[in-house]
């Protein structure tokens, strides 16, 4: 194999999703989090842009995924839910697609966010869109213990949130955890 600037954003992808998704409760390696990621389908959407769904499909699709890491982690005897799956697929389409140079593309707009304690907690604190409510609802529940409709709800409302011609990966303004 020779070594590729898309096995090198693989890697670091799997790695920072590894980190970050890791949660008590639900511990796994890095290396258990990038085989996941690969059994699940993720490392072949991360080879190109034209890889990834179009916007209207996006949600759909990224249902589909939470569904595969839950069954490939299952695979290995871990437990994750669909808020873990869900943050170990954000970080890790962010670190290759978000944080590149190709933010305007319409594909890009609409890849979640990763949501955690630190977001829910700023989004709350600051009732962002007057939405205390639903940013309560999704604190109450705990980022990594979310269901799937849940995770749906608390990105629907992020959608509402953040203005059509920017990405969802603005609401990030509000998370505090680089301090």
């Amino acid at each position: 194999m020779s070594y590729s600037i898309e096995e090198h954003k693989h890697r670091f992808a799997a790695w920072a999703a590894g980190r970050a998704s890791n949660v008590k409760g639900c511990r796994f390696t890095v290396e258990q989090g990038k085989i996941i990621l690969e059994e699940a389908g993720l490392k072949d959407v991360s080879n190109s842009l034209e890889n990834l769904p179009q916007p209207s499909e996006f949600d759909r699709k990224h249902k589909e995924w939470r569904n595969a890491v839950i069954k490939a982690a299952n695979k290995h005897n871990l437990n994750f839910t669909h808020g873990v799956a869900a943050k170990l697929i954000n970080i890790y389409l962010k670190s290759i697609y978000v944080c590149s140079s190709y933010t305007n593309n319409e594909k890009i707009k609409v890849i979640h966010p990763p949501i955690d304690s630190v977001l829910l907690d700023a989004l709350y604190k600051l009732n962002v869109s007057g939405k205390k409510k639903e940013w309560q609802a999704a604190r109450k529940a705990r980022w990594s213990k979310l269901d799937s409709d849940q995770y749906q709800r608390v990105i629907n409302a992020i959608k509402a949130t953040i203005p059509k011609e920017n990405g969802l990966w603005t609401i990030e303004e509000y998370w505090q955890g680089y301090q």
